[in-house]
């Protein structure tokens, strides 16, 4: 059964989910994806207290690394994506078509952009570390703006917060 709560944050409310296996989802509650429960998940106000922790920290810079179980639920070219999503360093960006050539299918950027875009773990799996090959940053579920703003804290710059 999967269980679910709603953590404020700095970058707005998040839907966090999780089950016996891991970590199964940190969603925006607002912006272009703006998401809600499933039907028949739960709502328990202490399921993944790790996660939130780890994003509190992350939060007040002074995590680099989670080390929270994911176990996101997607197709097998989507998991490898967000498998390799966790691979890049804090701080850092890539392109979608680096993220393609690492998943080893250098022509399919706009596979890797579609499942980016898919990740149900926000944050924790760094989706927002993917931008435009000009260096742009493209869409985001939580918006544009979030996205900017976890970018500036991971770069060591103030401003994270002014959304």
């Amino acid at each position: 059964m999967t269980r679910y709560r709603f953590v404020e944050s700095p970058v707005g409310r998040l839907l966090v989910a999780g089950d016996e296996e891991g970590l199964r989802a940190v969603l925006f509650q607002q912006g272009p994806k703006a998401a809600e429960p499933e039907a028949d998940w739960e709502l328990d106000e202490g399921v993944m207290p790790e996660a939130v922790e780890q994003l509190a920290e992350y939060f007040a810079g002074e995590r680099r690394e989670f080390s929270v179980k994911v176990a996101p639920r997607g197709t097998a070219f989507q998991l490898r994506v967000w498998q390799e999503l966790q691979r890049i360093e804090y701080g850092e960006t890539i392109s979608y078509g680096e993220l393609a050539t690492r998943v080893g299918n250098p022509k399919a950027s706009r596979a890797v952009g579609l499942a980016n875009g898919q990740n149900p773990i926000s944050i924790i799996v760094p989706c927002h570390r993917v931008v435009g090959a000009n260096g742009k940053l493209t869409g985001y579920g939580g918006g544009l703006p979030i996205k900017e703003a976890l970018l500036r804290l991971e770069k060591g710059r103030s401003g994270l917060f002014g959304l």
